[in-house]
């Protein structure tokens, strides 16, 4: 199995995944439904949306929403460039391609949510019931304005700060409070495992771009030291 098969299998099963798993969490849970996991109370199926960025963060504004999602697409576009400059490379380990690999295809999920999520759901009712796909009336939002279906929920411990603790001190905190989803959970991944697993790919790149400037740098003739002694006497 060739590089590149590989890493459209990856990319293709982390779109199913997320895909599938938030159009089911979409149309059988209500708002701020839950479900525990493993029969955990701190490992929860827990529904929201956003209209931001991964793990709930928010541009916003409509404007807001729509320059996130133009900056996704072109992220996207960049990324998938790059991965195939790494393809037609023989020195980059497959880890490294694997790692752009996740980082693209939790993109490209949490861009299909963005782009067209608004246009086949209906809105999804905030005290009780469920959205509908492909809603007669239409969806609830215009193109690139769709909300972020998220599920993951791991409230672990929460306390509150000790009072000498600055800034927060006294106050109550919870871990992990964000939410998230499949595609998330892709891009920090792949993000974590280039910088834990795969730093000497920076380091290579680094080295070839400064190599390369080396390269075009020519010394500069001494015009004093290089005078032949036959034209010094004349």
């Amino acid at each position: 199995m060739n590089k590149s098969l590989k890493v459209a299998l990856i990319i293709i099963g982390v779109l199913v995944i997320d895909q599938c798993l938030k159009i089911w969490i979409k149309t059988n849970l209500a708002y701020g439904e839950e479900i525990p996991m493993f029969g955990q109370s701190w490992a929860l199926i827990h529904f929201v949306e956003n209209e931001g960025m991964a793990f709930g963060l928010t541009l916003g504004g409509e404007y807001g929403k729509l320059a996130l999602s133009l900056f996704r697409i072109v992220a996207v576009c960049f990324l998938f460039y790059y991965l195939r400059l790494l393809l037609r490379s023989k020195e980059i380990s497959f880890g490294t391609i694997a790692s752009f690999s996740l980082i693209l295809a939790g993109a490209i999920g949490n861009i299909i949510d963005s782009a067209f999520y608004g246009l086949i759901f209906s809105e999804t009712p905030y005290h009780g019931g469920v959205a509908t796909m492909f809603p007669e009336g239409g969806g609830y939002a215009s193109f690139l304005h769709g909300k972020v279906v998220d599920m993951f929920y791991f409230p672990m411990f929460e306390g509150f700060f000790p009072a000498w603790v600055p800034v927060w001190g006294g106050e109550h905190f919870q871990f992990f409070r964000p939410v998230f989803n499949v595609a998330d959970t892709a891009i920090t991944v792949g993000v974590l495992s280039l910088l834990i697993f795969f730093r000497s790919f920076f380091s290579t790149q680094a080295d070839e771009v400064l190599g390369g400037n080396n390269e075009e740098e020519q010394p500069i003739a001494d015009t004093a030291t290089d005078v032949k002694p036959e034209q010094a006497e004349g």
